[in-house]
């Protein structure tokens, strides 16, 4: 039995109509106002496109590293975490401890690479390495990828609010797009990083709170919790077996390594953040920073789900008969979290998918000006360019409640699968390209484009003959070729895809002779700096 049963559980006194206490409304609604007027106050410094997108180069790298962790940490990781280790175990928090791993043996390159190469998109750097097409090809997936993102996570954390306070799912959507527009749109990345660091704060708070109240509620303590945790083998990260058709731990490692150069060295969302730095070491330090902000947190969210199955299931809590796994973490919550803090915590959820989706619109916008906009009209103003940006901010946050909507109409489900499913064919190999362009000075665009070839014709071979495209809710596979569809993990493609891109395309590169790369597009240009500097300061 609970050794303490927090006395507002299931009392009418302090829930509204089932629902929310008034103090949990008032809490939401001046969040929400909160974020607008972030959005207005920042409004006024922004003057150029380069206060607009880089915020003048002059934000301090502890709050760099903020708005990097909330970027990172989503609402989806707010609500799939808890779930996933409820269900199983903490096997998805591998590709988490891959990230810093990553991160310590490459970002000490990375950051000067972007911030001497590049004006302000990452997909700069592709084209200057290997071409026009490159820039295209990568800006294009960057677009495509987190276009069906911002929908998704907009219609997730749409869903799992509308359930927990009973409003209709099409206002909570109408609200969280009209707020994340007005701050993005508004304030620009100064306001998206600064608004980034008070909902970090908010995400961390909310957390921990309710992993303080199942370590401490339940009988015993927090030493008899974890030992029933671990017990129940709800904390580990198997299976181990050398298996790559299962979710393994082998392969979580190596999704979580592509995982990591992918977002810390091809994404948008993070690059721009580095030239917001005042210079190299204080981008450096944000980096690090919100790694190391994001992987305990990670683990955090992951622990609540695992104490959850502990606390449902031998402290004498129950669920409502026909909870799902989703379903868990969001009824505790509503039924166990004292009014105000119940406030605070969904409070918290909303604002992780605001910092996602903030840093979405904002970066997507700034492909669209730099890689897009630019090409057409060479010589427009920085004025311009900073009208064209918000124009786009406004567009890409009306595509992301377009898709919620469709989600909500379609039940998840239907046609948005197969163009979701389109997407990852023809934009697969993004980290394959970036290695390729960056280790090897001997490839040439020319072989790239014969290994980003193989990797859309692997892709759309391992998606059609293992997955389920969706079209009219038909639930077979839209090429069945019997013992040779694609049978491994659906992380693992994603795997196979950066591989093919960086040995195909080195390969073919051999076939077609070309000047070497300029050594300041790749690793060896850095070094070769590094090394001139030593001498420097050795004979100095």
């Amino acid at each position: 039995m609970l050794g303490a049963k927090l006395f507002y559980n299931n009392n009418p006194k302090y829930r509204m109509n089932g629902g929310l206490h008034w103090i949990d409304y008032l809490l939401i609604i001046l969040s929400i106002l909160g974020t607008i007027a972030m959005g207005i106050y920042f409004s006024k410094r922004q003057k150029s496109s380069e206060d607009y997108f880089a915020g003048g180069g002059g934000i301090p790298a502890w709050a760099i590293g903020m708005s990097i962790f909330a970027t990172l940490i989503s609402s989806v990781t707010f609500l799939a975490y808890p779930s996933a280790a409820y269900k199983s175990n903490w096997i998805l928090l591998v590709q988490g401890l891959m990230v810093p791993i990553v991160l310590l043996g490459m970002i000490w390159v990375i950051v000067p690479l972007f911030r001497k190469v590049i004006g302000l998109s990452t997909y700069e750097y592709f084209e200057k390495r290997f071409g026009f097409f490159a820039r295209l090809y990568s800006s294009l997936a960057f677009v495509l990828t987190h276009f069906s993102k911002m929908g998704t996570v907009l219609y997730l954390v749409s869903l799992a609010l509308s359930s927990m306070i009973g409003i209709d799912i099409f206002l909570i959507i109408g609200v969280l797009t009209f707020v994340i527009i007005v701050l993005t749109l508004l304030g620009g990345i100064e306001a998206v990083i600064w608004m980034d660091v008070i909902q970090g704060f908010l995400l961390i708070g909310g957390g921990l709170f309710c992993l303080g109240l199942l370590l401490f509620v339940p009988e015993g303590g927090p030493s008899e919790v974890m030992g029933k945790a671990i017990e129940m083998n709800k904390i580990g990260f198997g299976p181990y077996d050398i298996d790559f058709t299962q979710l393994t731990f082998i392969v979580m490692v190596f999704n979580g390594f592509f995982y990591a150069i992918q977002k810390y060295g091809t994404d948008q969302t993070i690059v721009q953040r580095y030239l917001t730095a005042r210079n190299d070491q204080e981008a450096k330090k944000a980096a690090y920073m919100g790694v190391f902000l994001s992987v305990p947190v990670w683990a955090l969210f992951m622990l609540i789900g695992s104490l959850l199955y502990v606390f449902y299931n031998s402290s004498g809590a129950a669920l409502p008969e026909g909870t799902s796994v989703d379903e868990v973490f969001p009824y505790f919550i509503m039924s166990q979290l004292p009014p105000g803090v119940t406030g605070l915590v969904l409070s918290a959820l909303a604002a992780a998918a605001i910092s996602s989706l903030d840093s979405d619109m904002n970066c997507l916008a700034a492909v669209g000006v730099e890689d897009y906009y630019k090409r057409f009209r060479p010589h427009c103003t920085s004025q311009q360019k900073l009208k064209v940006g918000r124009i786009l901010v406004f567009i890409s946050g009306l595509a992301a409640a377009v898709v919620a909507v469709l989600y909500v109409l379609w039940d998840g489900q239907g046609v948005l699968g197969a163009v979701f499913g389109l997407y990852a064919i023809f934009s697969a190999g993004i980290v394959g390209i970036f290695l390729l362009g960056i280790l090897s000075r001997r490839a040439n665009k020319q072989g790239l484009y014969v290994g980003i070839a193989a990797c859309v014709l692997f892709t759309a071979y391992a998606l059609l003959t293992s997955s389920p495209m969706g079209f009219g809710g038909d639930e077979k596979l839209l090429l069945d070729l019997g013992k040779y569809n694609f049978t491994q993990h659906k992380y693992m493609l994603g795997v196979y895809s950066h591989v093919i891109v960086l040995v195909v395309g080195y390969g073919a590169s051999l076939f077609f002779p070309s000047p070497k790369a300029p050594e300041n597009l790749t690793i060896y240009g850095y070094l070769k700096g590094k090394n001139k500097t030593e001498k420097i300061k050795e004979f100095s």
